[in-house]
Parts: C-alpha cells; structure tokens; sequence
C-alpha cells in the first residue's frame, strides 16, 4: 500500500501515455473530461510536452467526478471505446474542445469525426465494455489519495496545482534542468 499523496499505481502499457517512451519525468493526470478545470490545464500540459519533448511524458487517468458532472462517465467510456481503435488522443482532444456538448448524440458525432468504426462504437458503448477499466483508475485514484480534478503526480509524487499549473512547471524544470 502506497503513502497517502504518492502514486498507488504504477504507469504501465495499459496506460494512456503520451510523450517520450524513457523520459525521465512522467506526469500522471487523473481528469474529468467534464471539468473545467482539467480543460483549462490540457494546453499548460501540452506545452510542457513540447519545451521538454522526449523528457516529459503524460499519463492520463480516468476520476470523473459523478456527483458533479453528468457526462462525464459517458465521455470517459468513449475515450476508451476511441482508445480501442488507437484513437485515444484525438478523442481526449474532442471532449476537451466540446466541453460543454458530451451528450450521447455529440459523442457520437466526435467518434463520426474521428472516423472510428461506428458500429463497434456503439456497441460498446452500449454494453459499458470500459466502465470496469474506468472504475479501476478512480480506485486507484483515491488510493492515491486524488479528491477532485485535475491532480496530477509528477515522478509518483503528487503536485500542488490548487493555485495554478505554474508549480507543475517548475517541479518539471527542476527534476529536468537540475546537475547530473
């Protein structure tokens, strides 16, 4: 059992990275595509991607907030369904940029767009295939000790963003910049 605030569950291939395969910092989001706050941090993220490209990856994890978002499950479960047909980013993209649209019917219209197979879409969609995959990473978010989105780890340890990202760039320039 891991330490409150430390990451209780290692990155590994099932996760969704995006970033250098051996970079020496990896950044774990756990998010809500419904949060507006995880929309606000998405492009601070990418920019840390790109100043560090190759030394920085992001790994994003599911912890939609239910209580709070009613659609945020619905998109959770068609980034995997997006993910199962290698389209897991551009996904994550779409409901980022369509916030405030995560209707079933918008969904579907994201997935049209992507060019996702439409049929294996819907039926797994239907079925919840990924709610089990979805409902793992919240418990391993709360294991973590994640209470709200976005909470990110950086290196397995959890990073302070409740008064801006500006912390997370600078633990990142720290861990990467710092003397060997």
């Amino acid at each position: 059992m891991s330490r409150p605030f430390e990451l209780a569950i290692p990155v590994a291939a099932a996760d969704h990275l995006v970033g250098g395969e051996h970079a020496p910092v990896t950044i774990v989001e756990y998010g809500d595509f419904e949060c507006p706050n995880c929309r606000q941090a998405a492009p601070a993220v990418k920019l840390i991607l790109e100043h560090w490209r190759g030394k920085v990856r992001l790994v994003w994890r599911h912890f939609p907030l239910e209580g709070v978002h009613p659609h945020a499950l619905s998109a959770a479960l068609a980034s995997e369904a997006a993910a199962a047909q290698g389209k897991f980013w551009p996904m994550h993209d779409a409901l980022f940029e369509n916030q405030a649209h995560l209707k079933t019917n918008h969904l579907r219209g994201y997935a049209r767009r992507l060019e996702l197979d439409l049929a294996r879409y819907e039926a797994e969609m239907q079925e919840q295939l990924y709610l089990q995959r979805v409902r793992e990473q919240i418990e391993g978010g709360e294991q973590s000790g994640v209470r709200g989105t976005p909470t990110f780890f950086v290196n397995g340890a959890i990073q302070d963003v409740s008064f801006g990202l500006q912390g997370l760039r600078e633990r990142v320039a720290k861990l990467i910049d710092r003397p060997a």
